[in-house]
């Protein structure tokens, strides 16, 4: 087995597992006990409050290295809204985001 990054110091779980379950929690929406849910499916007993802990230490870490590979967003968009009158046949509401 290879050295661990300096971030998985002192961690007795493999930081592959770490990952996927904190990214699992992060990106997929799921509850923390989905993801110990999904863990045990694959052998691994983990309990939710350790995803937690897991969740709290290493997402914030995650979002700071993965920012700059994502793509940039453009910062501006317009709401065009139309309505119709009272009493009056009115077409349809909608709200258009360009």
């Amino acid at each position: 087995m290879g050295t661990r990054p300096a971030i998985f110091k002192w961690r007795q779980t493999e930081p592959g597992i770490i990952l996927c379950a904190v990214r699992w929690y992060l990106r997929y929406s799921l509850s923390l006990r989905d993801v110990e849910e999904l863990l045990a499916e694959r052998g691994l007993n983990v309990d939710h409050t350790t995803v937690w802990r897991w969740v709290q230490y290493y997402g914030p870490e995650l979002e700071q290295r993965l920012r700059r590979h994502l793509k940039p967003t453009n910062k501006s968009w317009r709401v065009d809204e139309t309505y119709g009158t009272p009493g009056q046949r009115s077409p349809p509401l909608w709200r258009c985001v360009a």
